[in-house]
């Protein structure tokens, strides 16, 4: 079909009522302006969003107004201390670093990197009266240890020059860079390199399979547009947002993976409701009123369901999640806006060169559906408790691994094994008895100065330093293990005393760190203190900062799960259905988590995947993960629901509305999930763990959404439920009708 039907003689027909049918008339006769300024807006957001990448950072892990934070900010203030954020590790190449040529080598680079702008103090072996904590097993490696206060953008754009500088080998020695900032900013320069490595995949692969698809260039380079209008327009206005907070990285590879997902998600589904619209012989403009109250509704519902989900990333008080909370709100909108207001006008542009060609004519949603997705659905229904219950078994078996789930903090170890800050952290790791820029600060401020609690000061340090896993205690009293003093009073332990009061440094060893850094801080808690502390440190603010994550999760799932459930009310007026979707959705995502734990907890397909296993999952993905997922399954959910519905509007039949229903949303729905499956997938090709686990788990949620659940469980659970589906007690019942999601029409 390359042109309008013609005119059928009749009077016009007057626009249904609805708000979405008027706006596809409008859009049909206003499409030039439309498309023009639609286009307007996306060079606008191009230009805008330009520069939005250099302002995004890697957010730290920590919980805001926490006790370990406020005892950074303590430190800081009090004795201009905290902890080191930047390591070297100093290699003698010959002899070991207490031959005197390698201690005034190792001196003169402590004093020269604390001389640099934006070190806010430096120490090393050698400054430190050669403290065993920062001195190699073997002898050959000893640390500078160096803080940078700031912001995370200030720490590591200052890392950004420092990294290289320091990276040395010289005559005497050797130098490798590492530290928990460093390692942070590697991720962020790896995760972007990820994001254009998964783009340069991406946008060909699924320009090629909308082709397949559509077999129409003029249809897939629109999908394709939508889902790119969508991602401009997003980055656009996160970088209005940055100008107020804190915005991750992660939001920009959210914002590319999620807004050309969306974007095509939606644009499949208006444009080959249009098609269909179009092929019932109707004119361009009631065919695109048409696709309006109907595809455009339901992209509107599926839009509002995915948002509220990732709009639950905003109650965190974290700035990594609610930064990727930004970006999926945002995404959901700009791939909204682009669906049923751009893409409508473009296709009332177009017209037949988006069709699907010279075919024979039939009136939409009359004839009597036939195809595989029919076929498997009355197959299941025939005999839907064998079938649900193998789907089941099937599913449960996927998601067992899920029990063993363990969460842990990250580390060097998200990183590939050649990048530099792992190299630096795994010689630390291997070497060295102690992990220095780790320890537990207690701080007890208000004593005054500490000369006159030197005994209190001397009892505490001993007994803290026979907490098991501590290797060794620094105070202003000395150095202490095992209860003893091992190196007197120095001038590098006056850093440990002010007006104010005084503060500790408990070093863990390695071992006890990566085993069991919870236990290390209920020991340190445990030992009686003669003053008022408070514990700090990088094991506390990681420990505070999972614990103030679990402390949301019970609000954010209250949220998403009740608006959901809300949502799909108003749109079915069905209390058993958006009770049933729940259930699948928790099901599918508990098989994500199951994956998530075989693979990246238990360490299989770690050799295909090059990645490292540390044994945990670090919290806020999974939780992030979640969100996203859940929305996306209920995306799914809704596109089939309306389908369904409207096919029970119709014909007053379950069996056969679920199944026609399924036959009409299915192909598109498998569509879909592939290309944003495929989306997600690219990142698994990536160097950073955190957003391989983002690919792998969201792809396999995806695809095992949509097949087993709604090609399997979902006729299935609709059939045995019989007309319970669309029960509602009579006083939601006129909710339902009074405040309910009609369908115009339908």
């Amino acid at each position: 079909m390359t042109a309008s039907p013609p005119a059928s003689g009749k009077d016009p027909v007057l626009p249904p009522p609805s708000l979405l049918a008027r706006l596809g008339f409008f859009l049909a006769r206003r499409r030039r302006t439309a498309v023009l300024s639609g286009l307007i807006l996306l060079i606008v957001s191009v230009l805008a969003g330009a520069g939005t990448p250099a302002k995004l950072t890697l957010s730290r892990y920590e919980a805001p107004g926490s006790e370990s934070v406020q005892t950074r900010e303590l430190l800081h203030e009090a004795f201009g201390a905290g902890s080191a954020n930047l390591i070297l590790v100093v290699t003698a190449k010959s002899g070991n670093v207490d031959h005197p040529e390698v201690r005034e080598a190792g001196l003169a680079l402590t004093r020269k990197l604390a001389a640099e702008e934006g070190i806010a103090e430096a120490s090393s072996y050698w400054s430190q009266g050669e403290s065993p904590a920062l001195r190699s097993r073997d002898g050959s490696q000893a640390l500078v240890t160096a803080r940078l206060y700031g912001s995370a953008t200030e720490v590591r754009t200052a890392l950004a020059g420092l990294s290289p500088r320091y990276t040395l080998d010289h005559e005497l020695l050797r130098v490798q860079v590492g530290g928990q900032e460093e390692v942070f900013r590697q991720v962020g320069e790896f995760a972007r390199q990820d994001f254009l490595r998964a783009e340069l995949i991406i946008l060909p692969s699924v320009l090629l399979l909308l082709l397949l698809l559509y077999r129409r260039w003029s249809a897939a380079l629109l999908t394709v547009g939508a889902g790119l209008f969508s991602m401009v327009l997003t980055l656009a206005a996160l970088g209005v947002i940055v100008r107020f907070t804190e915005v991750s990285t992660f939001a920009m590879n959210l914002t590319l993976v999620m807004g050309l997902g969306l974007g095509i998600d939606y644009s499949l589904f208006i444009i080959s409701r249009f098609r269909e619209e179009w092929d019932a012989e109707q004119s361009i403009p009631h065919a695109l009123a048409r696709t309006l109250d109907t595809a455009g509704r339901t992209v509107i519902y599926s839009g509002a369901t995915v948002a509220v989900s990732l709009l639950a990333l905003l109650l965190f008080p974290f700035p990594f999640l609610r930064s990727l909370g930004y970006a999926g709100v945002l995404v959901v909108l700009s791939g909204m806006l682009g669906a049923v207001v751009f893409l409508p006008a473009a296709l009332a542009l177009l017209g037949g060169r988006v069709s699907r060609g010279p075919q024979q004519k039939r009136t939409a949603g009359s004839d009597t559906p036939s195809g595989f997705w029919y076929r498997t659905a009355m197959a299941t229904m025939r005999r839907p408790g064998a079938a649900g219950g193998a789907a089941l078994l099937v599913l449960l078996l996927l998601a067992s691994p899920a029990a063993g789930l363990h969460f842990g903090l990250p580390d060097d170890r998200m990183l590939p094994a050649s990048a530099s800050s792992r190299v630096t952290q795994d010689a630390v790791r291997t070497g060295f008895e102690a992990e220095e820029a780790d320890a537990i600060q207690v701080a007890a401020l208000g004593t005054g100065r500490p000369a006159g609690r030197l005994a209190d000061i001397e009892r505490y340090a001993a007994e803290l330093s026979r907490v098991p896993g501590i290797t060794q205690v620094d105070s202003w009293a000395g150095t202490y293990a095992g209860g003893v003093r091992i190196i007197e009073r120095t001038a590098s332990h006056e850093r440990f005393a002010s007006e104010r009061g005084t503060w500790f440094a408990a070093i863990p060893s390695v071992a006890a760190l990566e085993q069991n850094s919870d236990g290390l801080l209920q020991g340190v808690r445990a030992v009686p203190a003669p003053f008022e502390v408070r514990i700090g440190g990088f094991p506390a603010e990681l420990a505070d900062y999972r614990a103030s994550l679990v402390e949301r999760l019970p609000l954010v799932l209250s949220l998403i799960l009740g608006a959901t459930f809300v949502i799909l009310f108003l749109m079915t007026g069905s209390l058993l259905l958006p009770l049933k979707a729940t259930v699948l959705n928790l099901l599918s995502l508990s098989v994500m988590f199951g994956g998530l734990v075989w693979v990246f907890q238990d360490g299989h397909l770690s050799g295909l995947l090059r990645f490292t296993s540390i044994g945990t999952i670090e919290p806020s993905i999974p939780i992030l993960m979640f969100c996203i997922a859940y929305g996306l399954s209920m995306d799914y959910e809704v596109f089939i629901l309306s389908r369904i519905k409207e096919e029970y509007d119709r014909t007053g039949d379950n069996t056969r509305a679920v199944a026609a229903g399924i036959q009409r949303s299915a192909p598109l729905v498998s569509a879909a999930a592939g290309i944003l499956a495929l989306s997600f997938a690219a990142y698994a090709s990536g160097s950073v763990v955190l957003l391989k686990m983002l690919g792998v788990g969201m792809a396999l949620a995806v695809i095992v959404d949509a097949t087993l659940i709604r090609a399997i469980l979902v006729p299935a659970l609709m059939r045995l439920a019989g007309e319970a589906n669309w029960w509602a007690p009579q006083p939601l019942r006129r909710l339902y009708e009074r405040f309910g999601l009609h369908e115009a029409g339908g």
